[in-house]
């Protein structure tokens, strides 16, 4: 298969993308032999039973399985917004599911082969891939590759996108914006890829690697670097408006809740700055480096530096709630329960207000667990692939917790006799009935 070179025209790589197109399809066909069911048969993950999820409050909402090489592959990104799951592999397939019901919406394979990727990024409308020194623009339902553009540098982080740019990183330091007003323009003129400069509004230069994917309120844009520094940047010209430094390198990305940013370094220093003027306003000490990405939920904020478990913050504050030393990540927020891991891969559920014990699950083959600070689903991972969704018991509506404008306007339902008017009590999960959920697990073969 030739790949396409970027300089030239898109229309003379139909050989390409039509062995593309024959490579997706079998490998969809390839997934109807590879069902969770099958999977388990063959030693892989069993799916956690109603009977264990029961006693942790939670149930089953659906399964799936990643367009990818079970033999060869793994898998290497997910990404959750409030639509869609975005499963990466390593060889480059990206397989999208419906957050809510499980069904495959689509796989493509973007780039060549087993090229280095980051994680997906996405707002309403469409999503944005980096693979190798490509970044694709794609249309969220339905995977088709929209715009593509060429990078001037090996990228260091994922993009980050608002109403007029998307940004990225690089490993020389520097970080660039796009127009997507332009980038829209050249696409519908068929110059992309070979013009993609054409679209490149500035380029700032820092004195090292750009950690951190941006972050950007419309009219500043910030990001981290290894140089122990914190940027902020005027959008439209790149112009230098204010400067944070530390005593060591930052590595945890950005994070954001309301008004605030929050910083960590590997000085042992964590701290909220404001996401306007990027004053400090108050400083946590944890005493050990924090590489992680700390999440802001709700009215929540969640730390875990190196080998030290994990902090609850008060957002506002920065005083502890809570600190438990055996767990290591946050995977979601879901009613008055946090659901983690700990040092031994299980899911450990505790309560959101004193983070005490509620049950846990030895679900160590999901190991690949990303942090949701979207919904209150619990989404995760085996690295070949197999895809589960936990949720509350009954709770067929997600709750938003970054954007709550985005939830669906759902009809309100007179009651009638028998019948319950709300209609979470009415409806059935998604995927699987709650009595026979039990089917597909092990001990029930």
């Amino acid at each position: 298969m030739i790949p396409c070179d970027p300089m030239i025209p898109c229309e003379e790589s139909d050989e390409m993308k039509s062995s593309l197109r024959l490579m997706a399809i079998l490998a969809i066909v390839g997934t109807c032999f590879i069902s969770p069911s099958f999977a388990q048969l063959k030693g892989d993950a069993p799916l956690p039973t109603h009977q264990q999820l029961s006693r942790l409050g939670l149930e089953r909402a659906w399964w799936a399985q990643a367009v990818l090489n079970p033999h060869r592959d793994k898998v290497r990104h997910v990404t959750i917004d409030e639509d869609i799951i975005y499963v990466q592999a390593s060889s480059g397939v990206t397989t999208a599911f419906d957050a809510e019901t499980g069904h495959q919406l689509w796989a493509v394979q973007f780039g060549r082969f087993d090229q280095p990727s980051f994680p997906a990024i996405s707002n309403e409308d469409s999503a944005m891939i980096i693979v190798g020194s490509t970044m694709y623009g794609i249309e969220k339902r339905t995977g088709r590759t929209i715009w593509n553009l060429v990078l001037p540098g090996q990228p260091s982080t994922s993009p980050a996108v608002d109403k007029k740019h998307v940004y990225f990183g690089t490993l020389d330091g520097s970080v660039y914006a796009y127009s997507l007003r332009k980038i829209k323009k050249l696409y519908e003129e068929r110059r992309l890829p070979q013009w993609s400069m054409e679209a490149q509004v500035w380029k700032y230069k820092a004195g090292k690697e750009i950690t951190s994917p941006p972050i950007s309120n419309g009219s500043f844009v910030s990001f981290a670097s290894r140089d122990g520094s914190l940027y902020t940047v005027n959008s439209t010209d790149s112009k230098l408006e204010s400067e944070t430094v530390t005593e060591k390198a930052i590595v945890a990305p950005l994070t954001t809740l309301g008004n605030s940013m929050y910083l960590a370094s590997e000085d042992f220093s964590f701290c909220s700055l404001s996401l306007f003027n990027r004053s400090l306003q108050w400083e946590f000490t944890s005493g050990l480096p924090i590489r992680k990405a700390p999440w802001g939920v709700d009215h929540d904020l969640f730390v875990m530096p190196d080998r030290g478990g994990m902090y609850c913050l008060e957002p506002a504050t920065g005083s502890r709630r809570w600190w438990r030393p055996d767990l290591t990540n946050f995977i979601a927020l879901t009613g008055g329960a946090v659901a983690t891991s700990d040092l031994d891969g299980n899911l450990i559920m505790v309560s959101r207000d004193r983070g005490e014990t509620i049950g846990s699950l030895p679900l160590r083959r999901f190991s690949v667990r990303t942090g949701n600070d979207r919904t209150d689903r619990i989404y995760l991972a085996t690295e070949s692939g197999l895809l589960i969704c936990l949720r509350q018991i009954g709770h067929n509506f997600p709750v938003y917790h970054r954007y709550p404008d985005r939830l669906p306007i759902l009809p309100e339902l007179e009651s009638e006799e028998g019948e319950s008017s709300n209609p979470e009590e009415n409806s059935s999960p998604a995927n699987e009935s709650s009595e026979a959920s039990d089917q597909e697990s092990p001990e029930n073969q």
